[in-house]
């Protein structure tokens, strides 16, 4: 009992140490080990040499040695395994604990990227976001917005309407949510809802020609904050701080007074041109300004139509786009590439992500 336990010993340091490099040798060990003339097959018959009293404890010794031997077997097959990578059973050696090829990493579009930021800039300041339908009824694209059927600023905004229904459009401003905003805030379950505080980004529609300055289509942000004693000089800090936080500390801030139907008073906002410093360049067009955004304090009537009492709550509102600023910072001087998908271009903005 004691050789055979000997023997079986030095048996698994042989075969411990064995290593295959490919199939050949894997038929090698099976046919040395476990084969019809194999060493295991050999030593099973050295169980007729025990002693009676020992047979029991031989054979879990034996059994014990040929699952050994059995379980190196299927770790060299393992090792080397082989995959059909060709589908007509020719089969190829393929290592299945390297490591991955790398993927190439995407790239997000520059107006995501500049989306991306006006919001995170607005939300340090407790505005959430909200969105529309990019399809909308004639009262939320421009009656609630102080904008009744033939009046003369509609003839501002070049609308795409629909052909079956002319009453639905393609919203020209995302105006439309804030409507949608406010009218929510009204309802009966919802009162003492105010303040509203919401950014509303998105793509709008004009009919215009397409040119490397002008887009059918395009995309806004507008802000809205709605509440008890709101003033023109909580608009004025809302934006001073957007500019700093936008275009740097540096920057110099204009408002010039404009006209909006829905916002009144109304204003315009420019800053000092940061390509040129104010020098003037063909950006500003030799004036020194870009103008960014409009603004103004809620019409009243807008309040009403959305069934909000103007005598107890004032707002803010101000839109932008949000090409014109990526143009400016990415060095773009064609809005038409925004949307034509040329990986060329959109390779740019790789590391940006």
């Amino acid at each position: 009992m004691k050789t055979l336990q000997e023997k079986i010993e030095a048996y698994k340091k042989e075969i411990s140490a064995f290593t295959a490099a490919d199939e050949n040798e894997i038929e090698s060990f099976r046919i040395k080990y476990l084969g019809s003339k194999g060493l295991v097959k050999s030593i099973m018959s050295e169980m007729k040499n025990v002693s009676p009293d020992n047979k029991k404890e031989a054979g879990l010794l034996l059994n014990e040695f040929k699952t050994f031997v059995e379980e190196k077997f299927a770790s060299l097959k393992s090792a080397t395994a082989t995959v059909d990578t060709t589908g007509d059973g020719k089969s190829s050696s393929i290592d299945f604990s390297l490591p991955g090829d790398p993927m190439p990493v995407g790239a997000r579009h520059p107006v995501v990227l500049m989306r991306n930021r006006i919001v995170s800039i607005f939300q340090r300041l407790g505005f959430a976001v909200a969105e529309g339908p990019e399809i909308e009824d004639d009262w939320h694209n421009f009656g609630a917005l102080n904008l009744p059927e033939h009046h003369p600023a509609r003839d501002m905004q070049d609308t795409f309407y629909i052909q079956q229904n002319p009453d639905w459009v393609l919203r020209t401003h995302t105006s439309n949510v804030q409507i949608r905003e406010m009218e929510k805030a009204s309802l009966p379950d919802r009162q003492g809802k105010l303040p509203i505080r919401m950014i509303m980004p998105g793509r709008v529609y004009r009919n215009e020609t397409v040119s490397a300055r002008s887009h059918c289509f395009f995309h806004q942000i507008e802000g809205l904050y709605v509440d008890e004693n709101v003033s023109f000089a909580d608009l004025k800090q809302t934006l001073y701080f957007f500019v700093k936080e936008m275009y740097g500390q540096d920057v110099k801030v204009r408002f010039r007074p404009s006209y909006f139907p829905f916002t009144e008073p109304s204003a315009e906002m420019d800053v000092s041109c940061f390509i040129c410093g104010g020098s003037g360049c063909n950006i500003c067009k030799k004036t020194g300004w870009v103008e960014i955004l409009g603004c103004g304090m809620v019409h009243p009537n807008v309040l009403s139509n959305c069934k909000i009492d103007p005598n107890k709550y004032t707002g803010f509102a101000f839109g932008m786009g949000i090409e014109r600023p990526a143009m400016l910072k990415y060095g773009i001087n064609d809005i038409r590439l925004f949307s034509e998908n040329d990986i060329r271009f959109l390779q740019q903005f790789t590391a940006a992500i």
